[in-house]
């Protein structure tokens, strides 16, 4: 990594720290999602900074940015687009939705239904649209920021497992601590807005570090460690769903981003061993019989975490 590339991602960090507090590791991932081409799935209960948190990411450079707020009576056309006939030309003309943009935020995803959460896969998975058999490809970069609430509260829709395998990474923000909290209230003691700013980095530099990434060197034996834990939650009984081949790519994209931004051209078993559960956790499910009182996710990370802890990590 050149000098220049390291200052870009220390502005980026900067950027997004001066609204978040006290939250390192979610900007770091934050960070690495949208470096490797991922999506990234926030989740905790309301009020913690989900939704401020996608807001300072798509703020930290110059980027085209758009928020849909999910509700249960949307439409997949109020997010795709829909095709109108125009009579001046007597034939349909295509008017794009919200996603075509390159950050959408897709706020309390789980609050509208499973027919248009299912609008987002084909978009997060090929970086396209299809509408009347009409497929229009959407700008680049493009990332999806998706806040959820637990889905013990009220008025939400689990999110099927083909969406969850389409976000890269999913966090938790978690309550602040006490000192992260009693700055936020003395800097919003006379507004109700965050300045988020804007580090002046432009969306063509955000593609060149992607497309860095991507070169980042990734050991066979790396490789074979991953392989390794991702078989076990294959083959385990505790879990009825194990991690998918599209989840062992993205732990790969996820630890070489991991690596580039901590400025090597070359990825370290820490490096996927740091991002096991947060790229794997929502793509595995519990065995009932093996259920606690504990939430499933809880359970899951446990799990998981148990698999890498007796896994060999390569020298």
């Amino acid at each position: 990594m050149t000098t220049a590339t390291g200052a870009l991602i220390d502005q980026l960090e900067q950027s997004i720290a001066r609204v978040i507090r006290g939250k390192d590791e979610a900007i770091r991932h934050a960070l690495i999602a949208l470096l490797a081409r991922g999506h990234l799935l926030i989740e905790d209960v309301p009020g913690v900074g989900k939704t401020t948190l996608a807001q300072a990411l798509a703020n930290s450079f110059h980027c085209a940015f758009q928020r849909v707020q999910f509700t249960s009576d949307m439409l997949p056309s109020d997010v795709l687009g829909i095709s109108v006939f125009n009579p001046a030309e007597q034939q349909f003309e295509f008017k794009p939705g919200p996603i075509f943009t390159n950050i959408v935020l897709a706020d309390e995803i789980n609050r509208t239904t499973p027919k248009t959460q299912s609008a987002l896969l084909e978009a997060m998975n090929e970086a396209q649209v299809t509408v009347d058999n009409q497929t229009h490809a959407l700008p680049q970069p493009f990332m999806v920021l998706a806040t959820q609430n637990p889905i013990e509260h009220h008025g939400t829709y689990p999110l099927p497992e083909s969406q969850l395998d389409r976000f890269m990474i999913r966090i938790r923000m978690g309550y602040p601590s006490r000192e992260s909290e009693k700055e936020i209230l003395q800097r919003r003691a006379h507004t109700r807005t965050v300045d988020i700013g804007n580090s002046g980095i432009e969306a063509a530099d955000v593609l060149a570090m992607q497309t860095a990434v991507e070169q980042v060197r990734v050991d066979d034996s790396l490789l074979d460690y991953a392989l390794e834990i991702i078989d076990r939650t294959r083959q385990t009984d505790r879990l009825i769903l194990g991690v998918s081949p599209r989840g062992s790519l993205m732990l790969q994209r996820a630890a070489q981003a991991r690596a580039f931004i901590e400025g090597r051209d070359f990825c370290l078993p820490d490096d996927f061993k740091r991002l096991i559960i947060p790229v794997f956790a929502h793509r595995v499910a519990v065995n009932t019989r093996y259920a606690t009182t504990q939430r499933k996710s809880t359970q899951t990370e446990a799990i998981l975490q148990e698999i890498v802890d007796s896994t060999h990590v390569p020298l």
